[in-house]
């Protein structure tokens, strides 16, 4: 064969990377499943140049290229949440935020029921009332089921009593309700009265283990925050009324009869009783009884009037006669308000760690803002608080503590007189000997909003969704856990928010183009919201 002066070599046959050199060609930043596409193609094209080059979507190979790419991408995911989820300041999954602030015993907390004032007007002829006379209501009939407002599914409240202090009445072990004559205001009417959201539940059994620590599993969920109650009997040492603690690391000795409540993912819940280090533990062979509720949320929140239902009770003339058996009408006589949802991440992840450095004592002002913002009165209700000291002369240790009740999820209210005083005598144990605490009602700023959103014309039959998702994102930036007192109102937060809804291709706030500022003892509140749609 002639020679027709042209070299030709298949060069790519002779130059192969060596297997010392293809770590080199791994592309260690590619992390999300383009860039692990795009690395696999690179790598298969230095190192396997001419057993594949076809690189189309239909080919068998870059399907297989594709599953390692989608496989990188899950095990990254995986990674970077693992690690995220191990700190309290990354977490974003509940179950994670839960666990890190167990570990330092902090409880998330459960549900939170309306309350209302009620009630009771006895139907016919009035009972002969008498000095020992007295009207006694079982615990089913303290149940009441009604179709809520907020959804029309139905939802029950629970029928308590108030104490001569203002309190609910929570010494009845066995969940009657009696009302004395001292108690009612006319023969037919008895006001000292309120309904709780939630279902009644009574569980009761015996100790028969030998383990130190003595628990009870609830069988209901979701339980109630700060509705159970917990009633020992047996032994003369052990006997009597539990009180809940958030952890029984507070509990101040041995004899402290008290208990804590261990929260699930459902927010079930497990009643742990002390040790004899820290609280009383029952003894084996002691009986119990578990009184809580179930249910909670935003939807126990109704108007005025809208509870009107018949129960029944027993009348005794004297605690020796027959009973006469009398039907009983229970109405509301407020709103409802109060209900909320559980405990939120953000919440959570803001006050946990100041209630941990607190150690259930007062002393500096984040200890005061921390402990009101986490309590829990004995109606359920929750507030916002911000704590202050005054600046006048030597009144340093006066320590103002502004304070509004939690009305829902975005609106707060002017804290009730009951409110306000039982959040005083929980800080007189805690706070320092020579501080004084004022309870203050803090001012509310309404803000009405008119907001028109620019969308596509395509996305016309979807107005009413888009809007939806747009209130979703409204909503959420005034929830009452994502604002507290003295945080400005900045348009463009909202905006970012709004902007984060795919088909919102620009919105504006049409009647507040600049932030809104207010005092160090006011917060912002929406009051009302328009959403108009701009087509463009």
């Amino acid at each position: 064969m002639a020679f027709n002066g042209t070299v030709q070599s298949d060069f790519l046959k002779l130059v192969r990377v060596e297997d010392t050199d293809k770590t080199n060609l791994i592309d260690f930043a590619a992390t999300d499943f383009l860039s692990l596409r795009q690395s696999l193609i690179n790598y298969i094209k230095a190192v396997y140049p001419l057993e594949y080059n076809y690189f189309s979507e239909s080919d068998l190979g870059m399907v297989l290229i594709e599953l390692v790419a989608y496989m990188g991408h899950v095990m990254s995911y995986k990674a970077d949440y693992l690690a995220n989820e191990n700190y309290l300041r990354t977490a974003r999954s509940r179950e994670s935020v839960k666990r890190l602030l167990e570990l330092i015993g902090i409880r998330m907390k459960g549900p939170i029921a309306a309350a209302s004032d009620a009630k009771l007007t006895i139907q016919g002829a009035a009972p002969s009332w008498g000095a020992t006379s007295y009207l006694s209501i079982s615990p089913e009939n303290r149940v009441i089921s009604v179709a809520s407002p907020e959804d029309g599914l139905p939802i029950t409240y629970t029928l308590y009593k108030v104490a001569a202090d203002g309190d609910i009445d929570l010494s009845n072990q066995n969940g009657y309700i009696t009302i004395a004559t001292s108690e009612k205001a006319s023969n037919t009417v008895v006001s000292s009265l309120v309904i709780l959201e939630g279902s009644l539940v009574i569980e009761s059994g015996q100790f028969a283990d030998t383990e130190a620590l003595k628990s009870v599993v609830l069988q209901r969920s979701p339980v109630i925050e700060g509705s159970v109650q917990a009633f020992i009997e047996g032994q003369s040492s052990t006997s009597g009324q539990y009180r809940q603690v958030d952890n029984l690391f507070f509990a101040s000795g041995v004899a402290d009869k008290v208990f804590q409540l261990l929260s699930t993912e459902d927010y079930g819940g497990t009643v742990v009783f002390g040790d004899n280090a820290l609280g009383k533990v029952p003894a084996i062979g002691d009986t119990y009884t578990i009184i809580y509720r179930v249910g909670g949320g935003t939807r126990g929140n109704i108007a005025n009037g809208i509870l009107n239902s018949t129960v029944q009770g027993l009348f005794y003339v004297t605690p020796a006669a027959s009973p006469q058996a009398y039907s009983l009408v229970v109405e509301n006589t407020s709103k409802g308000t109060g209900g909320a949802d559980a405990e939120t991440i953000e919440h959570a992840k803001k006050y946990g760690p100041l209630m941990f450095r607190a150690q259930d004592r007062l002393v500096t002002l984040l200890d005061f803002k921390a402990f009101v913002n986490s309590y829990i009165s004995s109606y359920g209700s929750v507030g916002k608080a911000t704590a202050v000291t005054r600046r006048a002369y030597s009144s340093a240790n006066i320590i103002d503590i502004y304070v509004l009740e939690k009305s829902n999820n975005i609106q707060l209210r002017k804290a009730t007189p009951e409110y306000k005083r039982q959040i005083a005598e929980a800080i007189q144990d805690k706070k320092m000997l020579t501080d004084e605490v004022v309870i203050v009602d803090g001012l509310i700023r309404t803000l009405d909003l008119i907001i028109t959103l620019r969308i596509d014309n395509r996305y016309q039959a979807l107005e009413n969704t888009i809007k939806n998702k747009a209130s979703v994102k409204i909503l959420d930036h005034f929830n009452v856990d994502n604002n507290d007192f003295g945080k400005a109102f900045n348009p463009q937060e909202l905006l970012y928010k709004i902007f984060e809804v795919p088909e919102v291709r620009f919105a504006t706030i049409d009647n507040a183009s600049e932030a809104i500022k207010v005092g160090f003892n006011e917060i912002v509140q929406l009051n009302n919201y328009t959403i108009n749609v701009v087509y463009v």
